[in-house]
């Protein structure tokens, strides 16, 4: 890879980190606009697994935004993945930090 393509590659990370994980803006960029970027592309994730989980949304309450904005910012998203893995994952992530209890199997008995 060629020089310029190298750092081709590493202002587009950065930019990506500032966008998705929080990361600081690369130089030259808005810092203002970048945020209100970023906010709009959080909110948009967090809205979408509400739509796919919103059972775990209703049990948050007040307490989903917050918690699911802590979870976004460690963990931004993979290339490839998919809104219901993410979704998943945030539920294991609540689970694993105590935040929510682990659902209990139900077992039925055909009679």
């Amino acid at each position: 890879m060629s020089g310029a393509r190298e750092r081709l590659a590493a202002e587009q990370a950065a930019l990506l980190r500032a966008l998705l994980a929080g990361g600081q803006p690369p130089a030259g960029f808005d810092e203002i606009a970048l945020q209100v970027e970023a906010d709009a592309l959080l909110a948009k994730r967090r809205r979408v697994v509400a739509q796919l989980a919103p059972e775990v949304a209703d049990k948050l309450e007040e307490r989903y935004r917050p918690l699911f904005d802590e979870y976004a910012r460690a963990h931004p998203r993979t290339v490839g993945s998919r809104a219901r893995e993410d979704a998943a994952a945030f539920r294991e992530w609540l689970i694993a930090g105590g935040h929510v209890a682990e659902p209990q199997r139900r077992w039925w008995r055909r009679t």
